[in-house]
């Protein structure tokens, strides 16, 4: 009897870390599900990709902080596959500046997002993850590392981290994994934007690997617990190299 495909759900995977986390899960054999808020073309780029190779992908869209339209990318996945396995939530709003100059509306905007949206993915994930699944968010290493100018994005994601740490005890008796990954510095074009070779020089010497990471590197983790890691449960796994 051949085993049923698993099915994953990545929001905000038409892009960024999202994007190879999207690529990481269909070359583990899954179906995929790629969410976009704005860039379809990127979204249809990224399933062309997975069925050319062999794989099951569709697009979904919708705003991951509004309840009904995250509830119809979850209706979409399981009218397609039949249910989900694996929810990722990758979909994020990044913003910088010094907490005292902040602007209140940017901080209002990026909070619907990071903090309302998550929770709302986290909901319907809840509700809907199979046994055996996984459901998992995104935090960053700036709740550890502190840089001047990430107050207010730590913070939101701080929110995520204890999200993470109660959904995982309200799932009990499911067999359903609650994790999240937090992220050093990463070689995305969203983090290097406007930062000069110097910065990003001293920030590839701060990690004892002396690198910047890359998306394959958090992608390896999120396949790792939407997969084998069966006993990592409740957890913020900090994959930035040793650097905080």
């Amino acid at each position: 009897m051949s085993t049923p495909t698993r099915v994953a759900l990545v929001m905000g995977g038409s892009g960024g870390i999202g994007r190879t986390v999207v690529e990481r899960l269909a070359a583990d054999g899954m179906a995929v599900g790629v969410h976009y808020a704005g860039n379809r073309d990127a979204a249809d780029e990224a399933v062309k990709a997975i069925e050319a190779a062999g794989g099951r992908a569709i697009t979904v869209t919708g705003d991951v902080a509004d309840e009904r339209e995250t509830a119809a990318v979850f209706d979409a996945m399981e009218a397609v596959f039949g249910g989900i396995d694996v929810v990722v939530n990758a979909a994020g709003i990044l913003a910088l500046s010094p907490l005292a100059t902040f602007d209140l509306d940017v901080l209002d905007r990026m909070h619907r997002t990071n903090i309302r949206g998550a929770f709302v993915v986290a909901q319907q994930a809840a509700r809907r993850a199979r046994a055996g699944g996984a459901i998992i968010g995104f935090s960053t290493s700036q709740t550890r590392m502190g840089f001047p100018g990430y107050s207010a994005y730590a913070a939101s994601k701080a929110a995520v981290e204890t999200m993470t740490f109660v959904l995982a005890r309200e799932m009990r008796g499911r067999d359903v994994t609650v994790n999240a990954v937090a992220p050093g510095p990463t070689a995305t074009a969203m983090f290097l934007e406007g930062k000069d070779r110097a910065t990003i020089d001293r920030l590839m010497a701060q990690p004892p690997l002396e690198r910047l990471g890359t998306p394959a590197d958090i992608a390896d983790v999120v396949s790792f617990l939407a997969g084998p890691a069966r006993w990592i449960n409740g957890q913020v796994i900090y994959a930035n190299g040793g650097i905080a």
